[in-house]
């Protein structure tokens, strides 16, 4: 079995993705904050120190914790992966030919550190000492972003997801987060960790126009047995389940695609803000969106090739049956009805399940890490107060490489 694979959302946790939030979350402010995708401005310094917290409770139950800035940056010294990278994120198409090839030349002069905290983090006009021909610099005030930073990198599960033995580069919904893909393109391709191993892409690893298809890793949910749990949400569409779904089938990484269509709010903007799975037969669950109502269709394949759709009794059900397992324990989001909710929104079933039993979440979570506690769940809490002003708790901010199968 390669080292790259993620059999299950609860089978032990070997190695993860993250990244620190940095250079991206000083250029947040009031006035662009929204247009990044982002409720308010975060304390840099704190929320540095509350992501290092995260990264230490991992490394204390055995993970292995990677960091997309050294990744990128190691990336970059590779000369093919450099060319290719600033030839995608500085395109011709994005600046005009003449700003382009003036900006990439720039780039290069940088050494690859400061030119990945710069692809991440993002550069303003006054920060560049190029004298430009080109009509668009002279368009645009010093303050403006000649490349804008990518505060959502923080959330390291959406970009790319691994299932099973393969990995999903999503195409991203927002146009604020498109770019960080191409940063996992090169990554995947390149970095010798992942460059001689044996992976599948699911859905390729082009930087092309998926038009319809956007999925990302927040819906996806690997729930095991050769199964995954996608939400369509407003993140992710019809049209991105099915060609994952196809890339899974045709690469023989999966019999069945379960999907619930979710509403389409910033509240629960991923399937993972409001379900995740905290052991082999048991999940989290906000109850106001996943219910008896939820829509639930399952993805098969067929004999010739095709895919094939059916709308499911339950949720309950379809899982109970994917997981042969006799009942499921449904654990429901803590507190009163207007606890709940608040819960929910910082995040208190987005938590990442490290190992049968044990899962990461906020501190701030009372309620609902009461009631993980007595259903047996075992909660290492980290402090949230910085990092979840992002709308994204452990499971957002991680992406796992490797985890043991159930």
């Amino acid at each position: 079995m390669s080292k790259l694979y993620v059999g299950s959302e609860v089978g032990q946790l070997r190695r993860v993705l993250l990244n620190r939030p940095e250079r991206a979350l000083t250029h947040l402010t009031p006035s662009n904050c929204q247009e990044l995708l982002f409720d308010d401005v975060l304390a840099v310094e704190e929320a540095g120190k509350e992501h290092d917290i995260f990264s230490l409770t991992l490394q204390s139950q055995g993970v292995e914790v990677l960091l997309l800035h050294d990744l990128l940056a190691e990336t970059l010294a590779i000369s093919e992966a450099k060319q290719w990278l600033l030839a995608n994120q500085i395109s011709d198409f994005r600046y005009g030919p003449t700003f382009a090839a003036e900006l990439r030349h720039y780039l290069h002069t940088m050494d690859n550190d400061h030119l990945a905290t710069v692809l991440t983090g993002g550069l303003a006009y006054s920060e560049l000492s190029i004298q430009s021909a080109s009509i668009l610099p002279k368009m645009h005030g010093a303050l403006d972003f000649v490349i804008e930073p990518l505060p959502n990198h923080l959330f390291t599960r959406d970009t790319s997801c691994w299932i099973y033995g393969g990995v999903s580069l999503n195409p991203m919904m927002k146009a604020a987060r498109k770019r960080e893909t191409n940063h996992l393109r090169a990554i995947y391709r390149w970095h010798p960790t992942f460059a001689n191993q044996p992976f599948s892409n699911y859905l390729g690893n082009h930087n092309a126009h998926y038009d319809n298809t956007n999925i990302e890793g927040g819906d996806v949910l690997v729930i095991g047995r050769g199964t995954v749990l996608v939400g369509l949400s407003e993140r992710t569409t019809a049209q991105g389940v099915e060609n994952l779904a196809q890339g899974l089938f045709n690469s023989g990484q999966a019999t069945q695609v379960i999907a619930l269509k979710l509403p389409k709010t910033r509240s629960c903007m991923h399937l993972d803000t409001v379900m995740t799975q905290l052991d082999i037969d048991t999940f989290s669950i906000y109850p106001e969106v996943i219910n008896t109502k939820v829509e639930t269709w399952v993805l098969k394949p067929t004999a010739t090739g095709g895919i094939q759709a059916t709308q499911a009794r339950s949720y309950v059900d379809t899982i109970q049956d994917a997981l042969d397992l006799q009942s499921l324990k449904i654990i429901t989001t803590g507190g009163n009805s207007y606890e709940a909710e608040r819960e929910q929104w910082n995040d208190a079933n987005n938590v990442l399940t490290v190992k049968p039993g044990v899962v990461i979440g906020y501190e701030r979570n009372i309620y609902t890490n009461e009631k993980y506690d007595d259903a047996g769940i075992k909660v290492l809490t980290i402090p949230g107060n910085e990092l979840g002003r992002g709308r994204g708790g452990a499971r957002c901010m991680s992406c796992p490489i490797e985890r043991d199968p159930i």
